[in-house]
């Protein structure tokens, strides 16, 4: 977006937007469709969240760039924006023995506290992404960049733990 914001102002003039900067330093605006929230900043960065797709990503950024420039002020009409963080969740199938799977994978990219976290912390270096692996054979993936990232990161998790005998 490129200009600084008074994200005060914005706040009065933007329906729903939530402005609290003793709590958080951004204006926190929440879309019905597509369902997201964005966070403007005074730099003029946001960051859209929420969004199942790329064109609802888009969607999300044009709505709110409208209804910044509506209420009086001028910003650029389409702003590039980079895809950064999918969060997406699996299943394998199968209930897995996560004390089994740090011996496996190894303690250099596994966390695993059950004491004070219920899955193991895989940091996976290709692609790199970050998953949470639970017991139930649950798991989430965040980092990836793109969606096969996604899918290559289940794929690869699936066969590590067939290939050491922790998964049919």
């Amino acid at each position: 977006m490129g200009k600084e914001l008074d994200l005060n102002s914005l706040a009065l003039s933007l329906n729903g937007a939530e402005y609290d900067p003793q709590i958080f330093p951004g204006l926190v605006y929440r879309l019905k469709d597509p369902k997201t929230a964005t966070l403007l900043f005074r730099s003029g960065k946001l960051v859209c969240t929420g969004a199942k797709t790329h064109d609802q990503v888009k969607r999300a950024i044009d709505t709110v760039v409208a209804n910044i420039q509506k209420s009086g002020i001028d910003i650029d009409d389409s702003p590039d924006f980079v895809v950064q963080n999918i969060v997406a969740s699996a299943d394998l199938g199968q209930p897995v023995n996560l004390t089994s799977v740090v011996i496996s994978l190894g303690l250099e990219r596994v966390e695993y506290e059950p004491e004070v976290f219920p899955g193991l912390v895989y940091r996976m270096t290709d692609p790199k992404v970050v998953i949470l692996l639970f017991g139930s054979g649950k798991l989430v993936c965040t980092g990836a960049r793109q969606p096969s990232d996604v899918e290559q990161a289940v794929k690869n998790i699936a066969e590590e733990l067939r290939s050491a005998d922790l998964l049919l």
